[in-house]
């Protein structure tokens, strides 16, 4: 109903007489706002406020001529003028009946722009080193970013969603020689494994999977592995320069081959978990892109060699350098290490020119919150090599802490001893999981209480929102045994019988869904849909107490035009709360 709202206040102001507002004026979309007071109204507009300085008028007067243009429109029962200039809109009753029809003649549809009719979108997301389980902070970004996703592409996006799998560098190279350590124990080894080796016991269900891979091919005995390799930690020794003396040595052990054959398998392993995970919590990618690609495939000499035709790459102690500081950053960075390596600098921006090439206008990152300064270099990156730096945005997740009892849980992932994402949707459940990861805002930090996810009460905001829905079911079902059923056609002419308090807060309620659902998706706020689907259960639930209050308020009644009419505005609330909880990912049951 607020396009409806935005056409009549566009019509009055284009029939302003000449001259009164500038074409700027004319031009700018007018802001139309929910109000928060029903006795206000259903909507208000601060247009004649905005633009009263530009008209040379009083903001009331404005108020008062934009008024007077206003078309008739039979969706508006009233308008008025208030406060200093704003101008409130009553709806009839009607316009809301007509809301109702069109989200049963919509059904999964209602909330929904047709597709592909704004920008294209990358949408990266968890994109987690491959070294270990998904953990309960990556739950969070998953859960984010399958719900940002899906709230895209309902208001007309083309979402491409993608995984980028950190697979090239040192924390790789040290995953894979923890991994061929434990392969060496299988074979009857015996070794003090490293300090900064990757301890958890997710590492040895892939060393045996690399002993089926490779037999005993891949077997050197421990006393050629640990010769000449400096001590470790607590021995007196430096843990950095063990494990990388320890992947020295396995290289050189092993040779190419026998080094690239560990790395396949343990990726293969960790990659082949992770993607398990992730789909059983609902959460689907488009692609899961390598970026060890973006050497073998050129990007990242491509990216470079544009960087230095526009003059944005110089020389300096061995190694290349990009002007990142011309470009909003707060110092130079290298690309090119002095030792000829290149930076995970330099495989981030070609990444991202990567995705331009493709053919995306918005590129959107789901980042945690320690990625702060990676904003501004990898936005100077795209205009140094002449695309849009603001076509990235960067959404930081904020830290989630795990609490059983009142206990906050500690975790380190090295060490292995955290909570894996697959061990909390084990014991909460997929819908507990994804709602309560995005009730809050990405930008705060989020506790998450297992002991509240789990409880089949009220208080539980997913049971709440999950139980409106499954008692649509009950009274359904309880129609069926009274032998009734519902004429669809005496419903829908007889919704001016939905004239309790109860019932017409509901419709409103329920009228609000298509501009939370394009709100959320424009302020990135997944959180923002939680919120309304949890408010419009609480008028479900008001509604469904009205009538145990009040027999003559019951959904089923014998008066076959009231009956009619409640059953269609209950079946509207089943709709609206499927489709919501849908583009959170969460399941609508019939019975809970």
């Amino acid at each position: 109903m607020k396009p409806t709202i935005d056409r009549l206040v566009r019509a009055a102001l284009a029939a302003l007489p000449p001259d009164t507002l500038p074409a700027a004026a004319l031009e700018s979309p007018p802001e139309i706002e929910r109000t928060r007071d029903p006795s206000h109204g259903d909507y208000a507009t601060n247009v004649a406020l905005r633009h009263a300085k530009a008209a040379r008028r009083n903001p009331r007067q404005l108020a008062e001529a934009i008024v007077k243009a206003l078309p008739a429109d039979p969706a508006v029962a009233k308008v008025e003028i208030a406060g200093p200039g704003f101008i409130n809109f009553h709806l009839a009753p009607a316009a809301h009946h007509a809301e109702l029809l069109r989200i049963l003649d919509e059904g999964e549809r209602y909330g929904r722009a047709a597709p592909n009719t704004r920008e294209s979108v990358l949408l990266e997301f968890v994109s987690a080193n491959p070294t270990g389980p998904l953990h309960v902070g990556h739950g969070r970004h998953a859960a984010y970013g399958g719900a940002l996703g899906n709230l895209l592409e309902a208001v007309g996006h083309r979402v491409h969603r993608e995984f980028y799998i950190n697979d090239a560098g040192r924390q790789v190279d040290i995953l894979a020689v923890s991994v061929w350590l434990r392969y060496l124990e299988r074979l009857g080894e015996t070794l003090a494994f490293p300090a900064n080796g990757y301890r958890g016991d997710y590492v040895r269900p892939v060393a045996e999977r690399l002993e089926a891979h490779a037999g005993r091919s891949l077997h050197r005995p421990v006393a050629a592995v640990y010769a000449d390799v400096p001590p470790d930690e607590p021995a007196g020794g430096d843990k950095e320069a063990h494990v990388d003396a320890l992947i020295a040595r396995m290289r050189a052990l092993l040779g190419d081959a026998g080094f690239a054959t560990v790395i396949e398998q343990s990726l293969a392993g960790m990659l082949a978990d992770i993607r398990d995970d992730l789909g059983q919590m609902g959460v689907t990618y488009d692609r899961w892109y390598s970026e060890r690609s973006l050497t073998t495939d050129g990007a990242i000499d491509a990216a470079l060699e544009r960087l230095r035709a526009n003059g944005h790459l110089y020389e300096k102690d061995g190694a290349t350098w990009f002007r990142a500081s011309a470009f909003g950053d707060d110092e130079d960075r290298v690309v090119v290490r002095a030792n000829g390596a290149k930076t995970y600098f330099a495989s981030d921006i070609a990444y991202h020119l990567d995705k331009r090439l493709r053919g995306f206008d918005r590129l959107i990152d789901v980042l945690g919150a320690d990625h702060h300064g990676y904003v501004a270099r990898v936005r100077g990156g795209l205009s140094a090599m002449g695309e849009p730096g603001d076509c990235l945005e960067v959404c930081l997740m904020q830290l989630v802490s795990l609490y059983r009892g009142g206990e906050k849980v500690a975790m380190g992932k090295r060490e292995g001893n955290f909570v894996t994402l697959r061990q909390l949707r084990d014991e909460v459940g997929n819908d507990a999981t994804r709602f309560f990861y995005v009730m809050r805002s990405h930008e705060q930090h989020l506790d998450f209480d297992l002991e509240l996810a789990k409880s089949r009460s009220s208080e539980n905001p997913v049971y709440y929102v999950q139980y409106a829905h499954a008692r649509v079911a009950s009274v359904l079902r309880q129609l069926a045994d009274r032998g009734l059923s519902h004429d669809a056609a005496r419903g829908r002419a007889s919704l001016a019988r939905l004239d309790a308090p109860h019932e017409k807060r509901l419709l409103t309620q329920l009228s609000r869904y298509p501009e939370v659902v394009e709100a959320a998706a424009h302020a990135r706020a997944p959180h923002a849909l939680v919120q309304y689907l949890r408010e419009l259960a609480t008028d479900f639930h008001g509604a469904y107490a009205a009538g145990n209050e009040n027999p003559g308020f019951r959904f089923i009644v014998d008066d076959a035009e009231q009956r009619d009419a409640r059953l269609a505005l209950l079946l509207a609330a089943r709709q609206v709360l499927r489709n919501g909880l849908g583009l959170l990912g969460v399941s609508a049951p019939e019975t809970m």
